[in-house]
């Protein structure tokens, strides 16, 4: 059974656009012109992922990420036609995934829908055998499960969404090493560079926030990139 997709956008060409290039790679694709239908087909009918336009009549793409994420995980890919990096940043806080600006090539969209499906299924799969099953990672007072998912800071665990748990692990398995942002959106998204690093900052952030009082530190390095230094 094909994931479906869900489109939404208040312009029929750019869903029209969009419906092809995914049909042409299997998925099953649904549609919304319009906030309000949006967000009862995602909160009703569980679409494996939902590409989301954020300038749409009734309920903005903004308020549908802010209520779909009090109550689903689904993966969210924003559209907005805006070059403004506030509307992408207000987008990844709200919980948003990923984001494309328009006009956008369709290959790329195809490519990040794939890239965010294969890592809930990675992330789905069972685990491995005890006698195989990945070390932990242990860092000061933050300890990882890669197998598991799961991290824990103080002993007590700590929710990441997915992105920010697989851009962790890339970090802890390498504590010193400077990543650019180039890299790390190529590791951990899973596609080629296209200059929308600003998605790696934003995640980078909400992992400060969440793992406050972590002993090792996520650290800037100015011109480059990032590192997590014990």
């Amino acid at each position: 059974m094909p994931d479906t997709i869900l489109v939404v956008d208040d312009e029929q060409h750019i869903v029209d656009l969009a419906k092809m290039y995914l049909e042409q790679d299997g998925f099953k694709i649904d549609t919304a012109n319009d906030g309000k239908t949006a967000l009862n087909k995602i909160l009703n009918a569980t679409p494996a992922l939902v590409v989301l336009d954020l300038m749409l009549p009734e309920i903005d793409g903004w308020e549908i990420c802010r209520r779909v994420r009090a109550e689903s995980d689904v993966p969210i890919i924003m559209l907005t036609a805006r070059s403004d990096d506030i509307d992408r940043i207000v987008g990844l806080e709200l919980g948003a995934d990923d984001y494309l600006t328009k006009p956008f090539n369709p290959r790329e969209l195809v490519a990040r829908v794939k890239a965010i499906l294969r890592r809930i299924e990675k992330r789905g799969a069972p685990a491995a055998p005890v006698a195989e099953a990945q070390s932990l990672i242990q860092i000061n007072n933050l300890t990882i499960y890669p197998d598991r998912r799961v991290v824990m800071l103080d002993g007590r665990e700590i929710s990441l969404r997915m992105k920010e748990f697989d851009l962790l692990v890339m970090l802890a398995e390498n504590p010193g090493v400077v990543f650019t942002r180039e890299k790390l959106l190529n590791v951990v998204w899973g596609y080629d560079f296209a200059g929308e690093t600003r998605t790696v900052d934003v995640h980078i952030a909400h992992l400060r926030h969440k793992l406050a009082g972590m002993q090792a530190q996520l650290e800037t390095v100015w011109g480059v990139g990032y590192k997590l230094e014990s």
